[in-house]
């Protein structure tokens, strides 16, 4: 039994278009969000950097004496 649809026969096609259309255009209102987040991202690593402080590279030169005197010490252990 074939039923007939009330329809016309064109406009199947044009749905199918404007789905078509449509899945496009999120499709590149996708890409263009993920691209502002990118930028975003970029941005906030390039322009927002950490100044680096006395007191931090004060810090970090400590650790690297108190690095340097644990090696020695370990190789004056190992040789003895």
């Amino acid at each position: 039994m074939n039923e007939q649809s009330n329809q016309e026969p064109g406009s199947e096609i044009e749905a199918g278009s404007e789905r078509s259309s449509m899945k496009g255009a999120l499709i590149w209102i996708g890409v263009a969000g993920f691209g502002l987040a990118l930028t975003a991202v970029a941005a906030r690593v390039l322009f927002f950097r950490r100044q680096s402080d006395p007191t931090g590279q004060r810090i970090q030169a400590l650790i690297d004496e108190a690095n340097s005197l644990l090696k020695t010490l370990d190789d004056q252990r190992n040789s003895a």
